[in-house]
């Protein structure tokens, strides 16, 4: 059963920057994708950013691309999420998601996961 847990949310001025970590636990072995997701208040849930661990292979939505960058340790079994330039509109509950992988293309549909963290709160004033 892998178990994933989130940190490094916080509170933000626009323009600022903050790293999320997402540890993880409880692999099998087999490869993976990760991937963050976010809910807004009064928003759905959006697919950040993913990553095939086995390769490094990473996608990022066009919302984010250029300020958010997806990353491993695989050392650590840590996935991070390192968030650059924020704006008001990036403030949302971000949660860490996994899903063993069976190619390297991994979506970025919260259906296609099935392991998630509890969740780290990012919150950027203007």
């Amino acid at each position: 059963q892998v178990q994933l847990v989130e940190s490094g949310g916080g509170a933000v001025q626009a323009g600022g920057s903050l790293r999320l970590s997402c540890a993880a636990s409880g692999y099998t072995g087999r490869s993976y994708c990760m991937a963050w997701f976010r809910q807004g208040p009064g928003k759905e849930r959006e697919g950040v950013a993913s990553i095939y661990t086995v390769l490094g292979i990473t996608a990022v939505a066009d919302s984010v691309k250029g300020r958010f960058t997806i990353s491993q340790d695989s050392a650590k079994n840590t996935l991070y999420l390192t968030m650059n330039m924020l704006k008001p509109e990036d403030t949302a509950m971000y949660y860490c998601a996994a899903i063993a992988a069976i190619n390297w293309k991994c979506s970025m549909e919260g259906r296609a996961y099935n392991y998630w963290g509890q969740g780290t709160q990012v919150t950027v004033s203007s």
